[in-house]
């Protein structure tokens, strides 16, 4: 298991992703789509019908704004400050909320709890399940849902996997991401005390292309 490296390093290296899809906060209409693919999948209905709902790595804040629009009070906390100030300023006025904040630290600390909390190719992805799972547990409301969606893990390349930023040239920002199989995911979630598991991968629209691991769970009642 890698130590947490440098936090500042892990803020420049999501500062440098915020500048980088600038384009995708400003120039783009809400939606809500799990899957890499445009169109392809499931929406917000895995959610079920929650009146709150926090997003955990929020990027470009378009997921967000579409439950915004349904009328669901919506949260989102990412550790870039670059990315939070842009979408603050697209989203804020459709009633977002924004929180720069590392997820871990954001989670531990916080008081309030929510129907839902969900992840698009977000925090749970780059943060250690073992950690970020039993305090998304606490933050859910009985009966809340906790739904995330990422890449699938290459076979046989399991757990905390370093990844350079962009390609292999330049300053070093990396951080790690963590993958695993849907079972593996599932033994984890029940380990952090959720239910009614769902794990699959999600095959792509074309055959032979990379699909979407998709993983949604309800908690359990909090001792």
């Amino acid at each position: 298991m890698p130590a947490r490296h440098d936090i500042d390093a892990e803020r420049d290296l999501w500062n440098a992703y915020a500048e980088s899809t600038r384009g995708d906060v400003f120039d783009s209409d809400p939606v809500f789509c799990w899957t890499q693919y445009a169109g392809h999948g499931p929406g917000p209905e895995l959610l079920g019908d929650p009146a709150t709902a926090l997003e955990i790595g929020c990027g470009t804040g378009r997921a967000l704004a579409r439950l915004a629009q349904q009328g669901v009070t919506v949260t989102g906390v990412d550790l870039s400050p670059v990315m939070v100030e842009h979408t603050a300023e697209r989203w804020g006025p459709m009633g977002a909320r924004l929180v720069c904040a590392e997820v871990l630290d954001y989670l531990r600390d916080s008081e309030e709890t929510y129907d839902a909390i969900y992840s698009i190719f977000g925090a749970t992805w780059f943060s250690d399940p073992v950690k970020l799972l039993p305090l998304v547990a606490e933050r859910l409301n009985p009966g809340g849902v906790l739904a995330f969606s990422q890449p699938p893990a290459i076979p046989g390349a399991y757990g905390p996997q370093g990844m350079y930023k962009g390609g292999f040239t330049g300053r070093a920002m990396y951080t790690y991401r963590y993958s695993y199989t849907p079972r593996r995911w599932s033994n984890l979630l029940v380990k952090s005390g959720f239910r009614n598991i769902e794990a699959r991968v999600l095959d792509a629209p074309e055959a032979g292309h990379i699909g979407t691991l998709i993983v949604r769970a309800v908690a359990g009642a909090r001792p």
